[in-house]
């Protein structure tokens, strides 16, 4: 496909709830999409079950499709328990490991993106300290990340919306937490639906992201959850402001409302994005 766009497009693997991911490689390249961002527990309930061999085998599948696996994403759904600031430290060890085994694998099937949202697994709980639960979580990626600086990949933090979560809901908190760990393997992610919700002008907090230097990735939803151009959310100053400032990265339809299906939701995405797109390139 011959696309004006500059942006390389992608789409989360949930959408396609009960699809082998082979299929989804499939499906999204047929309608043009050049990467698929996969939520682990899609796969297995935990990626240290998933074997060499299948791992291999997913990213051939991948490659066969000219689809780049962007990376992973809802990182901590399963297994159960782990938590990056629970106050028990044996917890938050489990959580490390797991968080590195979750590296590994991205790496293994050609990912370069790790998107950290999860947000009943980082939500301050009542009765703990706010400045420990921001230290606890601090600890968490430093060791971490240790693994993701081995293998060459990115460990995003994803500001979300106070309706998710009550950790880290802003760009700006985003932007101080990364700053604090100070580590080249951890940035951040933008994520339309959370900034609706959580900052004053979307346009404005996305060029504070960028400004930071720190911005890896872009998740596109409309403010109802669907994918870009089902709801009242304008994505056309979104996409100019990326434009303008030299963003480099995937822009990621992930949705929260499956209805009506997965093909007109992945195919109704792509098209609106890429409307708006050729439209501002047209114009440059």
């Amino acid at each position: 496909m011959n696309k004006k766009i500059p942006f390389k497009i992608s789409i989360c693997n949930e959408l396609f709830q009960g699809w082998p991911i082979e299929k989804v490689f499939e499906y999204a390249a047929k309608l043009g999409y050049d990467g698929v961002e996969i939520s682990p527990f899609t796969l297995a309930d935990s990626v240290t079950e998933i074997s060499t061999k299948r791992r291999n085998a997913i990213r051939r599948a991948a490659e066969d499709n000219g689809i780049e696996i962007v990376g992973l994403h809802w990182l901590l759904v399963k297994p159960e328990g782990l938590y990056i600031n629970h106050p028990d430290e044996f917890i938050r060890i489990q959580t490390q490991e797991y968080i590195e085994a979750l590296i590994h694998f991205c790496a293994d099937i050609g990912g370069k993106v790790l998107v950290h949202g999860s947000p009943h697994q980082r939500t301050i709980k009542e009765g703990w300290n706010a400045k420990d639960s921001w230290d606890y979580a601090k600890e968490t990626f430093k060791v971490s990340l240790k693994a993701a600086r081995q293998r060459n990949v990115f460990y995003c933090l994803e500001p979300l919306s106070p309706a998710q979560t009550n950790f880290i809901n802003t760009v700006e908190e985003a932007i101080r937490f990364v700053k604090e760990v100070r580590h080249p393997n951890l940035k951040m992610v933008f994520d339309c639906r959370s900034a609706s919700a959580s900052e004053k002008s979307l346009t404005e907090s996305l060029l504070q992201a960028l400004d930071s230097g720190y911005l890896r990735h872009v998740h596109m939803n409309d403010a109802n959850g669907s994918g870009p151009g089902f709801g009242e959310t304008n994505f056309t100053p979104i996409l100019k402001t990326l434009l303008k400032n030299g963003y480099k990265g995937y822009i990621s339809v992930e949705v929260f409302s499956f209805d009506p299906d997965p093909q007109t939701i992945a195919s109704r995405s792509i098209g609106y994005l890429n409307g708006i797109m050729e439209t501002l390139t047209e114009k440059a």
